[in-house]
């Protein structure tokens, strides 16, 4: 017989920490003090407590317990914090960035496929779309101007299928310009919308969608993979 084929071990808690902070200390050299701080200033204050209320060896052992604890989870929200921000900025101005963002928001019933259903070869301009409860998402990387005219083109091929209801298109561009949206911003920018389709209504929703994908699918130019797009623990759970 075969032998059978090893399942990959999952990795443990501790070994995905060691991960995202050899990652986040690469670019970020104030990280290690920051984590230190967070740890060491509640055992600090444990410590004045205990001495100022003159606790017995009992309530010694809790309080320094807590401490620890409480400074485990500031070091630990320090971390992700903190590689958020070096994620974050590892990505912008990069193209596809956009779209490794919005496939990763898969709570709340997103849906955002990895493929942009627009992008201009030339200038590497494109565009996402994506649906959830809170309606249609057309989200823009690239120049404003190009990226509007391209989503109005969208926008009017998306109103043929949803002709008669109400279902809102939300149009977002990604950027540093005035009427655009920062790429760290661009998750909360999208789930903060107020819920208008129920479950149901959005199967529906998604079946058109795909009926019409699958009428203009297009390719991604090279260097525009977002599923190759490297971005922090905590952006990937689409938090």
């Amino acid at each position: 017989m075969a032998e059978e084929k090893k399942k990959p071990k999952k990795q443990s808690t501790f070994s995905q920490i060691k991960q995202i902070y050899q990652f986040t200390a690469q670019d970020d050299k104030q990280l290690p003090f920051l984590i230190a701080g967070a740890i060491i200033v509640p055992i600090i204050v444990g410590v004045i407590v205990c001495a100022v209320f003159k606790f017995g060896w009992l309530n010694w052992i809790l309080t320094m317990v807590l401490a620890v604890m409480i400074g485990l989870l500031l070091g630990t929200t320090v971390l992700t914090r903190r590689a958020d921000k070096v994620g974050f900025r590892q990505l912008e101005g990069k193209p596809g960035a956009t779209g490794a963002i919005l496939n990763n928001i898969t709570k709340g019933g997103f849906s955002f496929p990895q493929e942009p259903i627009w992008v201009d070869a030339k200038t590497k301009d494109a565009i996402w779309r994506g649906s959830g409860r809170t309606g249609i998402y057309l989200v823009g990387e690239g120049d404003y101007g190009r990226v509007m005219k391209a989503m109005n083109r969208e926008e009017t091929r998306i109103q043929r299928i949803t002709r008669g209801s109400d279902i809102p298109i939300h149009r977002i561009s990604v950027g540093d310009g005035p009427k655009q949206v920062p790429l760290n911003k661009l998750q909360k920018t999208v789930v903060r919308q107020k819920v208008k389709l129920t479950k149901y209504e959005l199967e529906q929703l998604n079946d058109r969608l795909q009926t019409l994908q699958a009428k203009s699918t297009m390719g991604i130019p090279k260097g525009m993979d977002p599923s190759k797009m490297k971005i922090s623990r905590r952006a990937m759970r689409g938090k």
